[in-house]
């Protein structure tokens, strides 16, 4: 076989040229490739670290910020509370003040109308003992025929309504 006979004479030039070619191959890829590929990783590494801890540093202020919020906003809810219970007190005092002047007018009015009602009565009690002293004076003078004085009869009309 005359293949095998040639595969002494061109297998000494196929490792040189498989040498060669590998050399190559290593000091381009390997010696220009390979370092700024790594380069990259170590950047988007450092990148990734720096990100993490910025977002962990705006989560710590974030937290902050959120309590600092919560405290005032605690605060201000005792104040607000506060106000309306001090409004409250001022609002019942001030009711109560004019419960106390309206129940004065009320009774003010409430004692002038029951003089005027007593005003009223004793007037009508008059009028009542004057229509009754005549009447009995005229019943005396028409069944008796009798001449009765004015005063006395009012006297003892007087007498038997009031006892």
């Amino acid at each position: 076989m005359p293949q095998i006979a040639q595969l002494a004479t061109t297998y000494s030039s196929q490792i040189f040229w498989l040498l060669v070619f590998f050399g190559l191959v290593f000091f381009v890829v390997g010696r220009g490739m390979v370092p700024k590929v790594m380069a990259t990783v170590d950047s988007r590494d450092k990148q990734i670290a720096a990100d993490l801890a910025a977002a962990d540093a705006a989560r710590k202020a974030a937290d902050a910020q959120e309590e600092a919020w919560r405290t005032q906003a605690s605060r201000q809810r005792a104040e607000a509370q506060a106000l309306i219970a001090t409004a409250k007190a001022e609002a019942a005092k001030a009711a109560e003040v004019r419960l106390v002047e309206a129940n004065r007018a009320i009774d003010a009015r409430l004692a002038e109308a029951e003089a005027r009602i007593a005003a009223a009565r004793a007037g009508a009690l008059d009028e009542i003992e004057t229509v009754a002293a005549e009447a009995a004076g005229d019943i005396v003078s028409r069944l008796a025929g009798l001449a009765v004085d004015q005063d006395a009869a009012r006297v003892a009309v007087k007498e038997l309504l009031h006892g």
